[in-house]
């Protein structure tokens, strides 16, 4: 059972789960985990990846971590790894919508919040004259009002400030796909995995298909996703691509970065280290081993914890 088919509003959701911030995030963790995937979570002997992101939601500390998973601070991050040519050019980051000077705005852009998660404040703005301004002023303001806890209980996100962000409009073919998102899933710094979506109407649906590192496509889906239906050519700078994603993730024990390809150039879209929170399901469910086999979980996490 999963309670997004019970309160299909996700405003009313967060709110209901925002009245739990008191309760510990190792409970909170566990009656999720039973909720959404009707398993009972087990941190001592975990085998599937999405045990194992439970731990490393709840065990693991790497103050980078929180840099990372903010959208403008993640730039000085990829900077230093050495990938400045991949970020794609920004039109400014905003405290709020009234230092934003929309009139001087291109017509086309992306507008999101830094600390964004779930890919759902996102707009993609193709004519600036025939949109809504104040109604994204609104959504924009909803989306960094001061949040205690990730309802998924990704420490990552608490008590930062979250911040408006523009992002220069990447043009693409819907015919091909739109564009074409790679998820590298890397572990120990290495690609094993990755996710590619096509086919992306944001907030609505998109196509995920999963490949293994030689991009072969796999007989495995995500549950709570549509297959993706056309079949994607191999990249010309894929070798570069699993590169540039094994070195941005190299000092983590997991991360998911995520790469576009535009015409041959790559171009950085963000890192994430709880894929789904870890409460997604896959078809068939070996899959959640063959990636948990992946996963090499640390005794104890960065903050000295062990796993209960």
């Amino acid at each position: 059972m999963d309670y997004k088919t019970i309160i299909k509003n996700r405003k009313l959701r967060l709110q209901i789960l925002k009245m739990f911030d008191f309760v510990p995030d190792p409970i909170v963790v566990r009656i999720q985990y039973r909720i959404k995937t009707g398993r009972r979570l087990n941190l001592k002997n975990a085998k599937r990846y999405t045990e194992k992101i439970q731990y490393y939601k709840l065990y693991y500390r790497d103050v980078i971590m929180q840099k990372c998973v903010d959208k403008f601070k993640v730039r000085e991050y990829v900077r230093r790894c050495g990938y400045e040519e991949i970020l794609n050019p920004i039109v400014g980051v905003y405290n709020n919508v009234e230092e934003i000077n929309f009139e001087s705005l291109p017509n086309e852009f992306v507008i999101k919040d830094t600390l964004g998660w779930g890919g759902t404040s996102v707009i993609i703005v193709k004519d600036k004259n025939h949109t809504d301004l104040d109604k994204l002023k609104k959504m924009a303001t909803e989306w960094i009002r001061p949040r205690r806890k990730h309802p998924g209980r990704e420490w990552v996100y608490d008590k930062q400030k979250n911040r408006i962000l523009i992002d220069t409009y990447i043009p693409s073919n819907r015919e091909n796909g739109g564009l074409v998102d790679y998820k590298f899933f890397c572990f120990q710094g290495k690609v094993r995995y990755l996710y590619l979506i096509a086919d992306r109407i944001i907030g609505e649906r998109a196509g995920l298909a999963i490949y293994d590192r030689d991009f072969n496509r796999l007989p495995y889906f995500r549950a709570d996703e549509q297959p993706l239906k056309r079949n994607i050519k191999k990249p010309d700078n894929y070798e570069k691509m699993m590169i540039c994603a094994e070195k941005l993730s190299k000092p983590f024990p997991h991360a998911r970065i995520d790469l576009y390809d535009q015409d041959g150039k790559i171009i950085f879209g963000e890192i994430t280290f709880f894929d789904g929170s870890g409460y997604m399901k896959f078809e068939p469910d070996e899959f959640d081993f063959m990636l948990g086999d992946c996963f090499i979980l640390p005794e104890t996490g960065s903050n000295g914890k062990k796993r209960s």
